[in-house]
């Protein structure tokens, strides 16, 4: 199965679609419908290795944090345009919770490598003109929203047709341990 690590940001959904309203429309956009931060992405496991993962990340410890919605960008460069994404502020909450998560993971998944807190709005394909997609991507103002961070998933992905269907198999509660769900 198909498994990523995540915070959920579906709190700010319609805020979300409402910035997607406005992304330029001089490119193929696969727009997000369900909306996460994901701290890391584990890809295909063994479904017997799941409860040995939820046993591991249900000794992470934290204590809840706000987060804000910050600013817009793109993923990787203005000349290879792959991704629109939301920032958040402050980031060293984040890190220190994605820091905690793949040091805790590291007997079992490779270490991330330059992470960057972000959620992502759309997926890229052809951008007509690159330029005038920059431009209008950076004329979009983000309001500062405040989610408040109190827990993060084990997340099982599964590939449609329609996009990924996601399904949490545990929800892990700041310092308090999970959740069965």
């Amino acid at each position: 199965m198909r498994l990523f690590i995540a915070i959920d940001f579906n709190e700010l959904k319609s805020y979300f679609i409402e910035l997607q309203k406005l992304l330029p429309n001089n490119a193929r956009l696969s727009l997000v419908r369900s909306f996460h931060l994901t701290l890391k992405f584990l890809g295909e496991v063994q479904p017997n290795k799941a409860d040995e993962i939820i046993r591991i990340l249900n000794g992470i410890e934290f204590e809840k944090f706000g987060a804000f919605t910050d600013s817009i960008g793109i993923f990787p460069t203005e000349n290879y345009i792959r991704v629109v994404w939301v920032g958040l502020k402050p980031e060293e909450k984040i890190l220190e919770l994605q820091q905690k998560v793949d040091e805790s993971l590291k007997n079992m998944f490779k270490k991330e490598k330059d992470f960057q807190p972000h959620i992502t709005l759309a997926r890229v394909k052809r951008p007509e003109d690159k330029k005038s997609f920059v431009k209008e991507i950076n004329k979009i103002n983000v309001e500062n929203k405040k989610i408040e961070i109190k827990d993060f998933r084990l997340v099982k992905s599964t590939l449609s047709p329609k996009g990924p269907v996601y399904e949490d198999l545990e929800v892990f509660n700041q310092h308090l341990g999970s959740n069965r769900s």
